[in-house]
């Protein structure tokens, strides 16, 4: 209820207040208990019909009724009853010898990016309840009306729920003063209300209207010129429009990503986006922190673990702060069969999945869990296109204002794994343009690494955007400098004890086979780890041979697979090995030339030399080979 005082009678109490309604004020601007001005408009044998506005009449019944008036005349009543059919049920009331008259508007009405400058005023604001949080005082309710959220903190009395039956996704509209706490903008609610009818509706598509035009992507141009990535844009620009839904409806977004350095350079580019379009939307100013979160995973999948956890937080975020479920976004990751037990779980409840990857897909095992799902395969392109590479494009779309910063992260993200896209020399030459080398850009992508190792499963928010130079501080230089060092000594000391442990074979079609057994010939729980072992390993000999080579790095019950210039398809080969090797529990995949095959220790070595086999009949490919030996 809009008011202000009309009159100075003194000090007044609550029942020497009586509300004047303007014409245009309806029902949902009254409430029961409340006392108004009322003007008669019809006299019946059982009582008075009173209008309080154009739009709010209602009847004061005979035995309610002491004085006698007449077709135009004014008195003071009272609202006993609102009934389930809309009737209104008044009582008289004596006029009080002194009270305050306050006048009820319906048109003060404010939007939620208007409250800024109506810091004092009583406004209303209409829109949904998108979270409910019990404090140790007030009732906090989150509200939107699609061009923000909006906290407005409802009384009853310390740790009671107010409007308890008031619940998430209910239209309605709050009236009280915009006020200030610790810096930022709340409603002090004098009254809630829940919009019923065609007030409700009108309302409900006016949000709708405003969510639908709020959550529209900028239509950004990429940063380069690449025919491939054009066949990508809509699935970024659908991911895109979800996630900035996602922020209006405030519900959490939880950004999963494979721990290394592509992850996190389509990671980071993507929650600085989102954190800054949360600062937009919401007035409050924790809203970043508690509604977008990255979270490694250090396996290329979505494992149990992860998920079992991440359930965990989100039912308990739900109970004590009144949160939504949140929307699930995989990044790096989410594409294949193994992401599928963790997709059943998470299918027990309202939580929305995303995936921007560039895995070999399973299509038909992931589909039916996910909402959307941007992937370079399913356009006839391969893991080249980096989920780095998508996701800078993606963060640009939901921030465009980020651009000059990430000119450099695409580049990184190609080095870091080791694509040779038609596009490297590309980005190479854009980050260039803004100041990196690519000496600089592949130090860059080491010191993520090497932090990524060491911070395991924390995101390490602010250490990652000073090594990815997308911090405040000046901190990127010296750090990058120290922790890339840092990596190379650890792998130079890593090769040199392993090398001599090195196995080495011609396969049948030409390709050189190197096998290391990183279980007993590389440090354990050290940096690095043996993916990064046998990566670099590989590396190295294709460097020294300049021809098609094979590397295996293999424990007791898991194989590392590398290969340059042979037609590998290893998501093919672990789905071959599970069907004709009974008893070894075969599981794995990644992409073409770079995965990694899982099996149970017994069955070791059978699968690998099942596995060698396959590789020995897979066809050279001297075109590929040329492109990946980069000076």
């Amino acid at each position: 209820m809009t008011s202000s005082a009309a009159g100075d009678a003194g000090e007044t109490t609550d029942d020497a207040v009586v509300y004047d309604l303007e014409a245009s004020c309806t029902s949902e601007d009254i409430e029961e208990g409340a006392r108004y001005l009322a003007t008669v408009n019809g006299v019946v044998d059982y009582g008075i019909f009173v209008d309080l506005s154009d739009h709010v009449s209602g009847l004061v019944h005979e035995s309610n009724l002491s004085g006698d008036y007449e077709v135009g005349e004014e008195f003071v009543v009272e609202l006993q009853e609102i009934r389930s059919n809309g009737d209104l049920g008044f009582t008289e009331i004596e006029t009080p010898g002194e009270y305050t008259t306050a006048t009820v508007s319906h048109g003060n009405s404010a939007t939620a990016e208007e409250l800024a400058g109506r810091v004092g005023e009583t406004i209303f604001l209409e829109g949904d309840i998108v979270q409910i949080k019990q404090t140790a005082g007030p009732t906090i309710f989150a509200i939107r009306d699609g061009t923000g959220v909006v906290p407005c903190a409802a009384f009853e009395e310390a740790g009671v729920r107010a409007y308890p039956n008031l619940e998430i996704d209910d239209t309605v509209r709050a009236t009280g003063v915009v006020e200030t706490r610790e810096d930022a903008i709340q409603i002090e609610v004098d009254k809630l209300v829940r919009l019923r009818g065609e007030a409700a509706t009108e309302v409900r598509q006016r949000v709708d209207e405003a969510v639908a035009e709020t959550a529209e992507p900028a239509d950004v141009e990429p940063l380069i010129e690449w025919p491939a990535f054009e066949m990508l844009r809509d699935d970024l620009r659908a991911i895109a429009e979800r996630l900035r839904r996602s922020v209006l409806e405030s519900r959490p977004i939880r950004l999963r990503h494979h721990a290394d350095g592509d992850g996190m350079c389509a990671s980071l580019p993507v929650q600085i986006a989102l954190e800054n379009f949360v600062e937009t939307i919401h007035a409050d100013p924790s809203a970043p922190q508690h509604l977008v979160k990255r979270l490694p995973s250090k396996a290329p999948f979505y494992e149990m673990e992860d998920v079992t956890r991440d359930l965990n937080f989100a039912l308990e975020d739900e109970s004590r702060h009144g949160q939504r479920l949140p929307l699930l976004f995989m990044i790096d990751n989410g594409s294949t069969e193994e992401d599928v037990p963790a997709y059943r779980a998470l299918d027990q409840y309202d939580i929305p999945i995303l995936v921007a990857d560039h895995h070999h897909p399973d299509p038909e095992a992931v589909e039916p869990f996910v909402d959307g799902h941007a992937n370079p395969y399913l356009h006839g392109e391969d893991y080249r296109i980096t989920a780095g590479m998508m996701c800078v494009e993606l963060a640009r779309m939901i921030d465009p204002s980020l651009t000059d910063d990430l000119r450099h992260v695409p580049a990184v993200a190609g080095l870091s794994d080791r694509s040779k896209a038609d596009a490297m020399d590309s980005y190479l030459d854009l980050a260039d343009e803004a100041g990196y080398t690519e000496d600089d850009l592949n130090d860059i992508g080491e010191a993520l690494d090497y932090a990524a190792h060491w911070l395991r499963y924390s995101a390490g928010s602010n250490l990652i955007e000073d090594v990815l130079d997308l911090g405040e501080s000046d901190r990127h230089g010296d750090l990058v400098t120290f922790l890339s060092e840092r990596a190379r000594r650890d792998v130079e000391s890593q090769l040199a004890g392993a090398e001599p442990h090195v196995e080495h074979e011609h396969l049948e079609n030409g390709a050189h086979l190197y096998r290391l057994d990183v279980e007993n010939h590389a440090r354990r729980f050290t940096y690095p780890a043996p993916g990064k072992t046998t990566g670099e390993l590989h590396d190295r000999k294709v460097t020294e041979t300049g021809d098609p080579v094979i590397t295996i790095g293999y424990g007791p019950d898991f194989a590392v697979l590398r290969s340059d210039g042979v037609r590998l398809d290893i998501p093919e080969m672990v789905t071959e090995l599970e069907e004709e090797i009974e008893g070894a529990g075969v599981s794995g995949g990644g992409h073409l030339v770079v995965g990694s095959i899982k099996f149970v220790s017994g069955m070791r070595e059978p699968v690998i030399d099942a596995l060698v086999e396959k590789m020995g009949d897979a066809e050279l490919d001297e075109e590929l080979r040329s492109t990946l030996l980069r000076d």
